[in-house]
């Protein structure tokens, strides 16, 4: 008769799973969005038509909001899985792009 009314040994097992899936989803967030950034700003450094510093600049800031879309999608997925698998494959994507092209980033 000790039991809390509605509260079940499932349920409580149940909010460490959520638990570990909010945490999960905030390090996708700020580590895979980091890395998902730090990916874009390297090819784009290789790939836009500007000249070495003016490439470099306008990558870094434009991955800013490409931080900001991978912490959004990381919490607004359907799957913790979608939230931390996508935005990882896409900068391991973009980084061996980005190496493929570090010959074009050396132009002036």
């Amino acid at each position: 008769m000790s039991r809390v009314a509605g509260r079940t040994g499932a349920s409580r097992s149940g909010g460490w799973h959520h638990a570990g899936e909010v945490a999960l989803r905030a390090l996708s967030a700020v580590v895979g969005g980091y890395l998902l950034a730090h990916a874009f700003s390297a090819l784009s450094a290789s790939l836009l038509p500007f000249s070495r510093p003016d490439r470099v600049v306008a990558g870094a800031l434009l991955a800013f909001p490409v931080w900001c879309a991978a912490a959004v999608y990381a919490f607004g997925a359907r799957d913790w899985r979608r939230g931390v698998g996508l935005p990882l494959a896409l900068a391991l994507a973009m980084l061996g792009l980005a190496a493929l092209l570090a010959e074009q980033a050396l132009r002036p």
